[in-house]
C-alpha cells in the first residue's frame, strides 16, 4: 500500500511539474519540465534517504562510539524482527528522531543529541522503538520521499515568479498571468497538502507498535511529553530551514506548529499520550522496561557528547 501511495505522489509531483512548465512556456516548457520531473522522481527513489540525512547534518556512529545506545537499538530492532538500521546522531539540542530508507535492508534511525542528553534510557528505547515502527510499517519510503518533494513543489512558486518577470517578449512567448499567478499562491499550499498526504494516523499506528517493540507504553508517552516541551522551547535551526522534512521526526520539530488541525503534519501530542496511556492501562501485568538510565561519559574530540558509554 506505501508503494502505491508513493508512486501516486511522484505521479502528482510529474503532472505539477508539466502544468507549470506549460504555464510559463508552453509545449516546449511542458516537455522540459516532464524531463526534470522524471530525472527528479528518480533521484528521490533512490538518494531521498541520504540526501535527508545530509540536510540535517547527520553523522554515522557505530558500537565503538556509543556502545549502550547501539546495543539498544540492536536489541530493539531483533524484537521487532529487522536488520540493525543505519545509526546517525545529529548535533542540535532539541531532543527529537526520525527514521528514513527506501526499505528495512537500508533504513537508518537518527536521533539528536539532545534526545540523547535529556531523556531516560527508558524513553529513549521509547522513541527509537516508535522509529524502528515506522521501518517495520514501511512507513520511511514515502515519508522520505515526501520530504524530498515538498520541498521541490515549494520551489514552483519561484519558479512562476521567475517566469513572470522574464517572459518571452514576444505576447505568444509570454506565460498565463493568472495560471502564474495562481501557482504562485497554491504552490506553497501543495507543498504542505503533499506532506499531508501521508495520514497523521501513522503516527498512532507507530506509537503502538513502537511501545510493543519496547515492552512498555509508559516510556515512550513520557518521552513523548518531554518532546513536545523542548520543541517549544529549544530551537532546531536545521529543521526551521528546511520545513519540508517536519513531518518526518517523531514530533514536529518546528516551534509554534504543534497542534492538532488540518495543516498540521503531526496529530495531537496529547491525544497520542491519551492512547498510550488507555494502551499501558489495558496491557496485561502493567508492562515493564528492561531499560535503565546509564552512566554520563566525557565528550570526545569531534564534538559527539556521550552520555552511551
Amino acid at each position: 500500500m506505501n508503494y502505491v501511495r508513493t508512486a501516486i505522489l511522484l505521479a502528482g509531483l510529474t503532472a505539477l511539474f508539466g502544468v507549470v512548465g506549460y504555464a510559463i512556456s508552453g509545449e516546449g516548457g511542458m516537455l522540459i519540465a516532464l524531463a526534470v520531473a522524471a530525472a527528479m522522481n528518480v533521484f528521490a527513489w533512490w538518494n531521498s534517504g541520504s540526501m535527508v540525512l545530509r540536510m540535517h547534518n547527520a553523522q554515522q556512529i557505530g558500537p565503538q562510539d556509543a556502545p549502550r545506545l547501539f546495543a539498544m537499538v540492536q536489541a530493539l530492532s531483533q524484537r521487532a524482527g529487522l536488520p540493525m538500521p543505519a545509526l546517525y546522531v545529529i548535533h542540535e539540542d532539541q531532543p527529537n528522531a526520525f527514521a528514513t530508507g527506501r526499505s528495512p535492508e537500508n533504513a537508518a534511525v537518527a536521533v539528536n543529541t539532545g534526545l540523547l542528553d535529556r531523556l531516560s534510557e527508558e524513553e529513549v528505547a521509547g522513541v527509537v522503538a516508535h522509529e524502528l515502527a515506522h521501518i517495520r510499517n514501511r512507513d520511511t519510503l514515502t515519508m522520505t520521499i515526501t520530504a524530498t518533494l515538498a520541498g521541490a513543489i515549494s520551489m514552483l512558486a519561484q519558479v512562476a515568479q521567475f517566469g513572470m518577470l522574464f517572459g518571452g517578449g514576444r505576447s505568444e512567448n509570454r506565460p498565463n498571468p493568472i495560471v502564474m499567478l495562481l501557482t504562485i499562491i497554491l504552490a506553497p499550499l501543495a507543498a504542505m497538502l503533499v506532506q499531508m498526504a501521508i495520514s497523521r494516523s501513522r503516527e498512532y499506528a507507530a506509537d503502538r507498535m513502537g511501545a510493543q517493540i519496547a515492552g512498555d507504553p509508559r516510556g515512550l508517552a513520557s518521552a513523548l511529553q518531554k518532546l513536545e516541551s523542548y520543541a517549544h522551547r529549544i530551537p532546531n535551526e536545521t529543521a526551521e530551514a528546511a520545513p519540508a522534512t517536519a513531518h518526518m521526526f517523531i514530533v514536529n520539530p518546528l516551534s509554534g506548529r504543534g497542534f492538532d488541525n488540518w495543516f498540521a503534519t503531526h496529530p495531537s501530542t496529547a491525544n497520542r499520550i491519551a492512547a498510550l496511556m488507555d494502551l499501558a492501562r489495558n496491557q496485561p501485568g502493567g508492562g515493564g522496561s528492561p531499560w535503565t538510565r546509564p552512566a554520563a561519559a566525557a565528550p570526545r574530540q569531534d564534538g559527539f557528547r556521550n552520555p552511551w558509554g
